[in-house]
């Protein structure tokens, strides 16, 4: 969340013009490369299907192909008030991967929940899947342990 203003000498607020921030592509092109800057400097570790790319040739070809490719930031305009930018980020930020609501039926070995999807209209739909898998796919939303969920930049 960029602000749209900034506080003055005076503890003033004071809003930015209407279009004040980076255009789009701009910042798009500059994430990419921002992002693939930090890629290289990283020591991943590939498995299965992507085990190929441990080969720093076959790893180079991936990203000279993400490089070629236009990138889309999202960018939205901006929230009406604090109040809306506060739930917005507490929709993300103080809930886990699923909600009791949304679980329908706990049996010995399977679990049934309620999930909308996106591709159908937005239709809620629902689920059954085992409980191995049900924990799987919960545990993909858990942080391994040192990173951190919300960082904080600029002024709070």
């Amino acid at each position: 969340v960029v602000p749209g203003g900034g506080i003055n000498a005076a503890n003033k607020w004071v809003p930015s013009k209407k279009k004040f921030f980076i255009p789009v592509k701009v910042l798009s092109r500059k994430f990419r490369g921002k992002f693939l800057a930090y890629l290289k400097q990283a020591k991943l570790q590939f498995f299965g299907t992507t085990a190929d790319l441990q080969h720093p040739a076959s790893f180079q070809r991936l990203l000279t192909t993400l490089y070629r490719k236009e990138w889309v930031v999202y960018s939205k305009p901006p929230f009406k008030n604090a109040g809306c930018v506060v739930e917005y980020l507490g929709r993300y930020t103080h809930r886990v991967a699923i909600s009791n609501a949304r679980i329908v039926k706990l049996e010995e070995d399977h679990v049934t929940f309620k999930w909308r999807d996106y591709k159908d209209d937005n239709k809620p739909k629902e689920m059954t899947v085992t409980a191995d898998e049900f924990i799987r796919r919960f545990l993909i939303h858990v942080l391994p342990p040192g990173f951190t969920r919300i960082r904080h930049y600029g002024f709070l």
